[in-house]
């Protein structure tokens, strides 16, 4: 049984377990599953639906297809049908949840419309109990959904100047919740590590706040073990015309949740008349901003990462409807864990909720972004428009303890941005860190995020600029603060300061979330943004797929060891473990580095090259130069970058290599002093004879060999 079933059964146990404290009183009918759906051009469809589609997905994947393959979806509404049956109705709230559909949707009961929610990436909510039928008789539920150029001007549309089909869809979960009064609409959790304590707030929906009585209980998610249980009178307050409940609970010697020990707590709550549940995990995340790293439960974390581009990847053409999948999902985090990534941005879109499920189970921290990356088509969006949106993404998410860091969107200057961000953090009683891609930071304790594409430089310049001395010499031959063009100072400031014409400067922490500019496709074939990159740097008209796919693993490895190993930034993140390829029309401008989609492979130059850069202990080979001359000797520095809690002691070897045959060899003990950076230096011999030679510094923990490669042309 792998981790997340075992999670699942966990819950239905715990649920049975709990049922002698909290009578659930609550019932959830999930509608996921074989729906019909209809195209029109705006109307309620009054004709049959006479095609097949699985809820939650997108509808490209309706059979018989309702559009011609590679349509941009310029308009039209796509109208979803399903029955269902209640056998009980007899409930003061019956509520329709559609977790997340894009782009506008409209729902309908047995022919009358409830209601319609423009927004495309946070829940919608409907009361459906006035368009039933009486108990016993089968019910039609009507879900359309529009085309994104339909969409209001002030909501948001998850536009990406690096996508060409806005594929519409419910492509998250719909359920019915049947329930009395009071009626438990949210709860937030928020633990409190240091005094072992959870402070909750819950929001009821009763006309009586005077009256109510609370039923906590608090059990361990995987085992069922009960941890605290306590009928309450709680404060009641008001607040954005809700009734709010606060309390706290004793959480004496709890576990906490990290990546490494990713353990779950369950809360059921009770008002006598409904009971609500939700996981949460026992632990904190903030910046040091003196030091300028983070801190997972009070300690250094050094963060090692990647990137999941979920709207890419609904474009790409082998994708299917591998992101509903009940396993895919499952073994595409566990292939990223086992890459030594244990931190995620979600980029420019938000994966169903089960995914969300799947990091707090298995382990990884997310910066969960926004779908926003440039709003210039919307100059009458404002921040009160963007802080609903916000304020409605935070409630969904506030209770995963995967979500550390809330990123309000990428690489864009707005000022109605960080005014929206100001409007809404104060509800995340956990007080996250924010990231404003590159508008200005809003507080001294958020994070700036760095886009270093050093490579980038190569889209239009050749080689030749950088002979002399060599271009990776250029790169890592000094240290630096990242940047986009890399010559000190941050993106945000870097960007602030071109568009306005001021000097800015910020001081917060950095992750760099982005980096490389060398993408190539699932083949091996250039992507439209680098094309030119391999053509001017190496030739690339006369190199094989084979040949590049190389080139790019051990490249990026060395970008990943160079980032690390100066210590100037919070984490490093890939781009990106999960988005399209397209190496034809029209092709894409990124790529991840699968082989196999369906299997999950990992193409094996990357698994090879770029695993070991990622290990919690790193090593990178510090020598940078294009030639050595022959029989020279020559001092070459070793990073060794420990990331862990404990120190590290082990032999590391370096070897001087002809191909396969090992020409010299140097081996030193070392002893890293947890989340510190030591620095060895070797005294090598260069080889008399002309050839080009590699330098390797590794060692073997645990069956794990490490290794930083260098070459070393002799000339």
């Amino acid at each position: 049984m792998n981790r997340i079933n075992f999670f699942i059964f966990s819950l239905l146990t715990v649920c049975l377990a709990s049922c002698t404290n909290v009578t659930p009183k609550r019932q959830t009918i999930r509608l996921d599953g074989q729906w019909t759906i209809a195209k029109t051009d705006g109307e309620f469809p009054s004709g049959t639906f006479s095609s097949k589609i699985q809820v939650p997905g997108l509808v490209d994947l309706s059979v018989p297809a309702l559009d011609t393959i590679g349509t941009r979806y310029p308009d039209g509404w796509y109208w979803h049908q399903r029955k269902f049956d209640l056998a009980d109705t007899d409930f003061e709230k019956i509520e329709l949840k559609i977790f997340k559909a894009m782009y506008f949707t409209k729902v309908y009961i047995n022919g009358k419309f409830v209601g319609e929610s423009p927004y495309c990436f946070t829940p919608s909510y409907f009361d459906i109990k006035p368009f039933l039928f009486p108990a016993g008789q089968t019910n039609e539920i009507v879900i359309g959904v529009g085309c994104m150029a339909q969409l209001p001007d002030t909501i948001l549309d998850g536009r990406d100047g690096e996508k060409t089909i806005y594929i519409p869809g419910i492509y998250d979960h719909v359920e019915i919740t049947l329930s009395d009064k009071p009626f438990i609409t949210n709860i937030q959790c928020v633990p409190d590590i240091i005094n072992e304590k959870l402070y909750v707030m819950a929001e009821i929906d009763t006309e009586s706040p005077d009256d109510l009585r609370l039923l906590y209980n608090v059990h361990e998610a995987a085992s069922g073990k009960t941890v605290a249980s306590k009928k309450i009178k709680p404060k009641t307050f008001i607040e954005r015309d809700i009734v709010k409940v606060d309390f706290e609970i004793d959480m004496k010697g709890a576990k906490l949740w990290s990546p490494e020990s990713p353990f779950l707590y369950e809360l059921a709550l009770s008002t006598g008349a409904d009971d609500k549940r939700t996981t949460f995990g026992m632990r904190s995340f903030r910046f040091d901003t003196e030091k300028k790293i983070a801190l997972l439960n009070e300690k250094p974390y050094y963060m090692r990462g990647t990137n999941v581009c979920i709207f890419r990847f609904f474009e790409d053409p082998d994708r299917a409807g591998l992101p509903w999948d009940a396993q895919w999902p499952v073994t595409l985090h566990e292939r990223f864990k086992d890459m030594h990534w244990s931190m995620m941005r979600y980029c420019i879109g938000f994966p169903p909720e089960s995914w969300y499920e799947i990091c707090d189970s298995i382990g990884f921290m997310l910066q969960d972004e926004f779908p926003l990356w440039g709003i210039r088509r919307k100059p009458n969006i404002k921040a009160e428009h963007i802080a609903e949106e916000y304020y409605r993404w935070m409630r969904e998410r506030w209770n995963h303890p995967c979500v550390v860091i809330w990123d309000a969107q990428n690489e864009t200057i707005n000022e109605e941005i960080g005014k929206a961000i100001q409007l809404v953090r104060n509800y995340d009683l956990s007080n996250r860190p924010w990231d404003n891609g590159w508008s200005a930071p809003v507080a001294e304790t958020d994070m700036l995020e760095s886009h270093p594409y050093l490579y980038g430089k190569f889209q239009n310049s050749h080689l030749e600029k950088w002979e002399y001395e060599g271009y990776k010499k250029d790169f890592f031959g000094v240290i630096r603060r990242p940047d986009y063009d890399s010559y000190g100072g941050n993106d945000a400031a870097f960007r602030l300061s071109q568009r306005y014409g001021v000097e800015y400067k910020f001081d917060n922490p950095i992750i760099i979330n982005e980096y490389g500019w060398i993408w190539l496709n699932r083949d091996g074939s250039p992507t439209t943004l680098t094309d030119q990159v391999y053509n001017n740097l190496w030739d690339g008209s006369n190199l094989t797929a084979q040949q590049r796919l190389e080139i790019y693993s051990r490249r990026f490895a060395e970008l990943t060891e160079y980032w690390r190993a100066h210590r100037k930034v919070a984490g490093v993140l890939h781009f990106c473990g999960l988005g399209y390829s397209r190496p034809d029309p029209p092709r894409g401008q990124t790529s991840d580095n699968f082989i196999d989609l369906q299997k999950l492979i990992f193409e094996p130059n990357f698994y090879k090259y770029v695993k070991p850069s990622f290990a919690p202990v790193g090593l990178m080979v510090d020598t940078w130069e294009t030639t050595y001359d022959p029989g020279s000797k020559i001092t070459v520095p070793i990073f060794v970058i420990n990331d862990l809690e404990q120190p590290f002691y082990q032999e590391i070897q370096l070897s001087m290599m002809n191909g396969a045959q090992v020409i010299s060899t140097y081996r030193r003990e070392v002893n890293v002093k947890p989340y510190e950076v030591l620095t060895v230096s070797f005294d090598v011999d260069i080889p008399d004879n002309v050839g080009d030679y590699l330098l390797k510094a590794e060692y073997t923990l645990n069956g794990d060999n490490v290794f930083s490669i260098r070459d070393i042309p002799v000339k």
